[in-house]
């Protein structure tokens, strides 16, 4: 009988490669697993995709309310931006993905899990694996000898990352000197089509969770697809990053995070009109600790636990109403109720 290794599947080049290299490889049974986070993508078409590519069977889970139930709250809520500016889109979906790989590996009776991440990417897959099941065997294909061949020219190929949250587009051989193409961004208008007219959003917070918009109560995931529309209609949203690697060379990743980019905002807003100075200084230190923690892979380590238990205890002062002012590209503070003053 042959062993069962479960593979995160997203439909991309790498996790398509992954399942006949595991098969060969590994000589193993494999079974896919996709959740549907919000991405852009057919989550039936990467079923069948799974299937067609060999895989022996292929889960595919709803998982949007709690992602933004369970992962992106509590990341908004610490204020957890990465550089005090860029969500963490991708980031956050791992630490779901670990635990539905864990989860469906006991109902399976697999002692291997697999996927495609790479660097740092991976130990944000790793470390939750080996905290939630330490038995589990973790294959990261793209890390062993012999994968890298499968891929051909997708290795050259922008790597796109999309969900609930925001898109995250990694730009190989892109220095930043230039203005990235029109053509890349999918959810935000760009700035000559947005209105001439801005739009006005009233943000409700409850002890720190948003929980409507412009009187509206909605669930989180409803709230974020709302918000991104609005705001994406007045092309506000765009992030552009560079970083400096060891060697000098340099990287671009572009964001797309509309409703990310209006809720830390308003959330940031109403946390300064109702907390302390001492408090604050002392908050910016937890938010990067935050951050920290969600890159080294620790959402399920009991420091990130503990910094979930003194932002629940200091959000309980956060109720009230923050108003944002959306106009070409650009996302203001101009008006602010709550019942604490």
């Amino acid at each position: 009988m042959k062993p069962i290794v479960v593979l995160a599947y997203s439909g991309g080049a790498r996790s398509n490669a992954a399942i006949p290299w595991l098969a060969e490889r590994h000589r193993a049974e494999v079974v896919t697993v996709t959740l549907d986070l919000g991405q852009s993508s057919d989550i039936n078409e990467i079923r069948s995709q799974a299937l067609s590519s060999g895989a022996a069977r292929a889960h595919v889970i709803d998982a949007r309310e709690e992602f933004a139930r369970d992962i992106v709250l509590p990341s908004l809520k610490a204020g957890a931006l990465s550089d005090t500016r860029y969500p963490l889109a991708t980031a956050l979906t791992r630490p779901l993905i670990a635990k539905t790989l864990v989860q469906i590996a006991k109902i399976e009776n697999a002692a291997h899990v697999a996927h495609g991440a790479i660097g740092r990417d991976r130990r944000r897959l790793a470390q939750p694996i080996a905290t939630l099941n330490p038995t589990l065997k973790e294959i990261a294909c793209a890390e062993e000898a012999g994968f890298a061949a499968r891929l051909g020219d997708a290795n050259a190929a922008n790597r796109i990352d999309d969900n609930l949250w925001g898109r995250t587009i990694g730009r190989r051989g892109d220095d930043g000197s230039g203005e990235p193409e029109e053509s890349l961004f999918k959810v935000t208008k760009r700035l000559d089509d947005a209105p001439v007219k801005p739009a006005h959003v009233e943000i409700e917070f409850e002890r720190g969770a948003a929980v409507g918009i412009n009187g509206v109560t909605m669930r989180l995931g409803e709230l974020i697809e709302s918000l991104q529309t609005i705001a994406g209609e007045h092309g506000v949203g765009r992030l552009d990053r560079i970083k400096v690697k060891a060697d000098g060379t340099r990287s671009r990743a572009l964001y797309e995070a509309p409703a990310a980019v209006v809720l830390h905002l308003a959330h940031a807003e109403l946390w300064r009109y109702v907390s302390s100075e001492s408090q604050q200084r002392f908050d910016t230190a937890v938010s990067a600790a935050y951050v920290e923690a969600i890159d080294r892979g620790e959402w399920f380590d009991p420091l990130r636990t503990g910094l979930d238990a003194y932002v629940n205890a200091t959000s309980e002062q956060m109720t009230g109403t923050i108003r944002v002012r959306l106009l070409k590209g650009g996302a203001q503070v101009v008006g602010r109720k709550t019942q604490h003053v």
